[in-house]
C-alpha cells in the first residue's frame, strides 16, 4: 500500500488508514485496507510555500503533453489553484473499466476516482504529469479526464542475460519510470544471471541477481503496481550452461545451445532451478521462454523427431516444463515462435497456457500469427521490441512501426497482453537511455491505441522522460536512431554498424547487404550523428541522471562513428580491414579504444561488472585486425 503522508496522523486517531497520493506505496508489511465507494481519503493543499516565484501565465489544457494520452479529455478553459484538495476514492460506477480511473481538477478541489486501487494510482499519474507542466504557474487548467487500458497486461522484458545486468538503483529506477507510463508487469531475462544455490559454475563471473535482490524488486515493484514476472529460459538459449562440462551431457549434441528434450535429466535440471527462482516471486505468471530451439533433432533427440516428429517432441517438453510449472501454481508463458512452425498442433497446448507472439520487424506478420492462436483458445500476448540491440543508438523508425503493428493486430485478435522486449545481443553496447523512446511509445500505444497512434512522441520525451526544458532532447533521440539509414543500409534485426565492427570486418566492403554503400551516404550518417549530439549536448535535462545519459549518447556515437570511419576507408580502398593501410589502421584504432574505455565508464555507471569482459571481447577481432 502506498506511504501515509504526514497528515494522516489525524485520522489514524479516528481509526481510519487511507492511501497516500504520491508515487509510493507503503514498506512492505504496512497494509491499509482498500478505498470503498463510500470512503473518500482526503489530501490537505499545499500551504507551506506561496511560490513567490511562480509565474502568472498559465498551461491550457489543450497545450499540455501526457503519456500515455488519455482517451477522453474535456476542459472548461479556466483555471484553479495547485494546491487544491486531492480526494481519492474507489467507484466502479464512476469508473467502470478495470484499472481506469476519473480525474477531475475543478475549483472545489481535485478528485482521482477509480474503478480500482490501480486506478487511482493510475490517475495519480496523470496529475503528476500534469503538475509537472504547471510546475512554474500558479494554476492548473480545470478539466476532466476518463481513463482506461486497451490491454490488461502491459509490460517490459529486459534482457540481464547478455553480459549486462543492471545495479539495484538503476532497476529501481527503471521501475519507476515504467510506472509512470503505466506499465503493469516488468519481465527480466535470465538464461544464467540467477544465484542458483549449486550450480556456481555457471553463474559465478556474472554478477547474478540473489535471491535477496529478487525479493527487493518485487517488493518495489508491487509498490507501483507491477508485476516481477519470473523468466527463465528453459531449452533453447542454454549455451551458459551447456558449455560447462559438468552440464555438457544435457545437451541436444555437442555445442548446442539447447538442452536434450528426450532425456529425464534435463527436466530434473528445470525442476531444481524452479524450486529454487519461483519463491522469490509473488507473481502467478512465469515464462519459461523455450523460444529458438536451432539444433531440436539434429542431435540425441534425431530418432524421436523421425519417428514422431519435430513439431511433436518439442510438444511433448513443452508439456513436461507445464506440469513443473503447475506445480508450483504458476500460469506458464512461453515464447510462441517454434509452435508456429507447426501450427496443427497449437490446438494441444495446455489450456491455461499463455503464447508470447514475438516480432521485432515493422512488417512481422503479427496478422497471421495472432489468429492462430485466438482460433483454438489460447491466450496470447504480443511482444514487439524496442530495436535497440544490435544497433547502438536504436531503429527509431522500425521500432515504431513495430510498436503499431502489435499494438493494432493484438487488439484485433484479443492479445491478453503486450511486452516490449529489449534483447542485448551481441555484447549489449546500447546504453539504456536508447531504449527509452520506444519504451514511452510502447506504453502509449498499449494504454491506448487510437489517442497515442499519432502522439507527439519528440514532445513527450521531453516533458516526461529526459525532462529537458529546451525542447530538443527528445528529437535529437529519435533522429540519432535513425541515423544509420541515411546510409541506405536495411538489416533486419541489426545495423551497418555491427557490419563493420562485428560482422563483416573482412573481404569487398561492398557486397550482400552493403551493396548500396557509397562516401556521400556514409557522411551524411556521420554529419546526423554529430547533429543529434550538439543537440543532446545543448539540452536542459532536470534529471538527476541527466550528464550520464548525455555520456551513453557519447559513448553509443563513438562506436557508430567509428563504424563508419572504418567503412569509409574501406570503400575508398575496396580493401578488407585487414588490407588497410597503416596509418590509417592506427587512426580508427585509436578512435576504437577511446570509444571502448568510455563504453566501460558508461556502463559501470549502471551496471554490474560482471559481463563487460565478455562484451568487450566481441570487438578483440577488429581490434587485432587493426592492431596487425
Amino acid at each position: 500500500m502506498r506511504a501515509v503522508a504526514l497528515w494522516a496522523s489525524a485520522l489514524l486517531f479516528l481509526g481510519l488508514v487511507w492511501c497516500s497520493g504520491c508515487a509510493t506505496r507503503q514498506q512492505q508489511g504496512e497494509m491499509c485496507p482498500p478505498v470503498s465507494p463510500e470512503t473518500e481519503k482526503k489530501e490537505a493543499p499545499d500551504t507551506s510555500d506561496t511560490h513567490p516565484e511562480k509565474s502568472a501565465v498559465s498551461v491550457d489544457a489543450a497545450s499540455l503533453i501526457l503519456i500515455p494520452r488519455p482517451r477522453q479529455i474535456s476542459a472548461t478553459g479556466r483555471q484553479v489553484s495547485p494546491g487544491a484538495e486531492v480526494i481519492r476514492q474507489i467507484n466502479p460506477e464512476v469508473a467502470p473499466k478495470p484499472q481506469g480511473y476519473r480525474l477531475e481538477i475543478r475549483q472545489d478541489g481535485i478528485r482521482i476516482t477509480g474503478h480500482d486501487e490501480a486506478g487511482i494510482f493510475y490517475g495519480e499519474q496523470t496529475l503528476n504529469q500534469i503538475r509537472r507542466q504547471c510546475a512554474s504557474c500558479s494554476t492548473l487548467p480545470e478539466m476532466t479526464v476518463d481513463d482506461w487500458p486497451d490491454f490488461p497486461h502491459r509490460g517490459v522484458m529486459l534482457d540481464i542475460s547478455r553480459d549486462k545486468v543492471p545495479t539495484m538503483e538503476t532497476l529501481r529506477m527503471l521501475v519507476d519510470m515504467f510506472a509512470e507510463l503505466k506499465y503493469n508487469q516488468l519481465q527480466l531475462y535470465m538464461e544464467h544471471t540467477f544465484a542458483y544455490s549449486g550450480h556456481e559454475t555457471v553463474w559465478k563471473n556474472a554478477s547474478p541477481m540473489t535471491p535477496e535482490e529478487i525479493r527487493q524488486l518485487d517488493a518495489w515493484c508491487q509498490e507501483k503496481f507491477i508485476e516481477l514476472v519470473p523468466n527463465q529460459n528453459s531449452f533453447g538459449h542454454m549455451e551458459r550452461w551447456l558449455s560447462h562440462p559438468e552440464y555438457a551431457r544435457l545437451a541436444e549434441r555437442p555445442g548446442s545451445s539447447d538442452l536434450c528434450p528426450v532425456d529425464p535429466e534435463s527436466i530434473e535440471l528445470l525442476r531444481d532451478m524452479y524450486a529454487q527462482l519461483l519463491p522469490n516471486f509473488s507473481s502467478g505468471n512465469f515464462n519459461v521462454g523455450c523460444d529458438e530451439t536451432w539444433s531440436l533433432g539434429q542431435g540425441r533427440s534425431k530418432e524421436a523427431c523421425e519417428r514422431l516428429g519435430k513439431g511433436r517432441v518439442y510438444l511433448n517438453f513443452l508439456k513436461e516444463i507445464h506440469s513443473l510449472v503447475q506445480a508450483h501454481n504458476r500460469t506458464m508463458m512461453f515464447w510462441g515462435d517454434i509452435i508456429l512452425q507447426h501450427p496443427e498442433l497449437i490446438p494441444e497446448l495446455p489450456d491455461d497456457i499463455i503464447a508470447m507472439v514475438w516480432g521485432y520487424e515493422a512488417d512481422h506478420p503479427y496478422a497471421e500469427q495472432c489468429p492462430r492462436f485466438a482460433a483454438s483458445g489460447i491466450r496470447f500476448y504480443v511482444c514487439p521490441g524496442t530495436s535497440s540491440w544490435n544497433s547502438l543508438l536504436g531503429r527509431t523508425s522500425n521500432a515504431m512501426e513495430n510498436l503499431r503493428n502489435a499494438a493494432r493486430n493484438g487488439l484485433a485478435h484479443g492479445a491478453l497482453g503486450f511486452l516490449v522486449t529489449d534483447w542485448g545481443d551481441n555484447g549489449h553496447w546500447q546504453c539504456i537511455p536508447v531504449s527509452f523512446a520506444p519504451f514511452a511509445y510502447g506504453a502509449a500505444v498499449s494504454w491506448c491505441y487510437e489517442a497515442n497512434v499519432s502522439l507527439d512522441l519528440a514532445r513527450a520525451l521531453d516533458a516526461h522522460v529526459f525532462q529537458d526544458s529546451s525542447g530538443s532532447m527528445g528529437q535529437a533521440v529519435l533522429d540519432l536512431g535513425d541515423a544509420h539509414t541515411l546510409t541506405g543500409v536495411k538489416i533486419g534485426n541489426s545495423t551497418v554498424y555491427y557490419s563493420f565492427l562485428l560482422n563483416a570486418l573482412e573481404g569487398a566492403p561492398r557486397k550482400g547487404a552493403l551493396t548500396s554503400l557509397t562516401p556521400e551516404k556514409i557522411d551524411a550518417a556521420l554529419a546526423a550523428l554529430e547533429s543529434g549530439l550538439s543537440r543532446i549536448r545543448a539540452s536542459s535535462m532536470t534529471r538527476p541522471d541527466a550528464a550520464l545519459i548525455q555520456q551513453e549518447f557519447e559513448a553509443d556515437c563513438a562506436l557508430a562513428r567509428v563504424a563508419l570511419l572504418l567503412a569509409r576507408h574501406r570503400l575508398q580502398n575496396e580493401c578488407g580491414t585487414s588490407q588497410l593501410p597503416a596509418g590509417t589502421k592506427k587512426e580508427i584504432l585509436a578512435e576504437l579504444d577511446s570509444a571502448i574505455s568510455s563504453l566501460k565508464n558508461v556502463w559501470l555507471a549502471r551496471n554490474r561488472d560482471g559481463g563487460l569482459a565478455d562484451s568487450i571481447e566481441r570487438l578483440k577481432r577488429l581490434r587485432d585486425r587493426l592492431n596487425g
